[in-house]
C-alpha cells in the first residue's frame, strides 16, 4: 500500500514539474528579398518580375523562391516554426497566403496581418502568427508622409496586437526603412523621420501603460548603433536600466562582436533589427526575455562561399542574373519564455 502511495505522489509531482515547464515562442523577422508573384500590377514598379520581364520571372521560379523560404522559417529553431514571423519585401497577400500553404508551414496553422504600402515598387511589410498560440486582436498602421519630399513615397509601419500563449498583450512593430541610396548621410535623415514616427506611437503606448509590452523588428537599413536608432527611437544597450519603458536592442551586443545580417562589399551590416520593451525582460510573470536572446540564423545551406571560410546569405537575384537562393539578408529571432 505505501509503494503505490509512493509511486502515486511521484507520478504527481512528475506532472505538476512538468506543467510548470518554461515554454519559449520565437519571434522571429526575415528580409525575403522580394517575395513577388508573377502577374503585373498596373499600380506598381513590378514589371521586373513577370515572365517577359529583365528578371525572366516565372512561375517555376516563383515557386522555388516559395519552397525556399518556408525551408528557412521551418526550421529556424531546430526546426520548429516561430510562433511570430514579421516579413518585409512581400508583394501582397496573395504572395502571403501561397506561403502559408506550402508543405513545410501547414502544421504552423498561421494567419496573416497585411496591408498594402504606397511604395513604389509595391513591397509591403507583414506578420505571420500561429494561430494556436497568438490571438490577434487588431492591427493598423503607421503611415510615413514626408513634408519636404511628398512625392517619395516608402513602406507603413505595421503594428499588430495581440495576446501570446493566453498570457501579456503584445504590440509588434514591423518595419522596413528607406534605403542607404545615395550614401548613408544623404539618405539618413529619412531614416531618422521614420524612427521619430515609430518613436511617437511607442509614447503614446507607454503614455497609456508604462508596462505596455512592446517588441519591435524589422529591416531598419541601419544599424544598432546609428543615429536613427540610439537618438530617435531612444532603443540602446542599457543593462541596468529598470524603466519599464525602456527599449532594449538584442542585436547591439553581436553588432559590436563584428557580426550581420547582410553584407556589402564584403562588410557585415547588422541592418534588422529585433528591439524589446524593458517590460519584456524584466517582467516576473507572464512573457519575458533576456539581454542575450538576439540571435542570427546562418545556417550553411541558406549560404554560398565565395572564399574559403566565407559564407554569405544565398540571394535570389543580383542585379538581373539568377541564382536560385534565398534571400539576401539572414533571418533574426529571438525566444519569449512563459513561466
Amino acid at each position: 500500500m505505501f509503494k503505490k502511495l509512493l509511486f502515486v505522489l511521484m507520478v504527481a509531482l512528475i506532472a505538476i514539474s512538468c506543467s510548470q515547464e518554461k515554454k519559449e515562442y520565437t519571434i522571429a523577422f526575415y528580409n525575403v528579398e522580394n517575395l513577388f508573384d508573377t502577374i503585373d500590377d498596373s499600380n506598381t514598379w513590378d514589371e521586373d518580375f513577370t515572365p517577359n520581364g529583365k528578371l525572366s520571372y516565372t512561375a517555376d521560379r516563383y515557386q522555388k523562391k516559395l519552397d525556399n523560404l518556408s525551408s528557412v522559417i521551418s526550421s529556424i529553431n531546430t526546426n520548429t516554426p516561430p510562433a511570430i514571423i514579421g516579413l518585409c519585401e512581400v508583394e501582397n497577400r496573395a504572395v502571403l497566403e501561397a506561403l502559408t500553404k506550402q508543405p513545410k508551414l501547414e502544421g504552423a496553422n498561421y494567419g496573416i496581418a497585411h496591408t498594402d504600402s504606397p511604395d513604389g515598387r509595391g513591397i509591403d511589410c507583414a506578420l505571420l502568427y500561429n494561430k494556436d498560440d497568438f490571438n490577434y486582436i487588431g492591427h493598423d498602421v503607421i503611415s510615413i508622409n514626408y513634408t519636404w519630399e511628398e512625392k517619395y513615397k516608402t513602406r507603413d509601419i505595421l503594428h499588430v496586437k495581440g495576446t501570446l500563449a493566453n498570457s501579456d498583450t503584445l504590440h509588434f512593430f514591423v518595419n522596413h526603412w528607406p534605403s542607404r541610396r545615395g550614401g548613408l548621410q544623404v539618405s539618413e535623415k529619412k531614416r531618422v523621420f521614420v524612427a521619430e514616427q515609430l518613436r511617437l506611437a511607442v509614447d503614446r503606448l507607454q503614455d497609456k501603460n508604462p508596462q505596455a509590452k512592446i517588441i519591435i523588428m524589422g529591416d531598419f537599413n541601419d544599424e544598432p548603433n546609428n543615429k536613427s536608432v540610439t537618438e530617435a527611437l531612444l532603443a540602446n544597450n542599457n543593462k541596468n536600466t529598470e524603466n519599464p519603458k525602456a527599449l532594449y536592442n538584442l542585436m547591439y551586443d553581436l553588432q559590436q562582436q563584428g557580426k550581420g545580417t547582410y553584407s556589402y562589399k564584403n562588410n557585415w551590416n547588422m541592418l534588422d533589427n529585433l528591439i524589446v520593451s524593458n517590460s519584456l525582460i524584466n517582467n516576473p510573470d507572464g512573457l519575458q526575455t533576456n539581454h542575450q536572446a538576439g540571435r542570427i540564423f546562418t545556417e550553411e545551406w541558406i549560404c554560398y562561399e565565395p572564399s574559403e571560410g566565407v559564407f554569405l546569405p544565398s540571394r535570389s537575384y543580383a542585379g538581373p542574373k539568377y541564382f536560385g537562393g534565398y534571400s539576401d539578408h539572414f533571418p533574426v529571432y529571438f525566444q519569449l519564455n512563459k513561466k
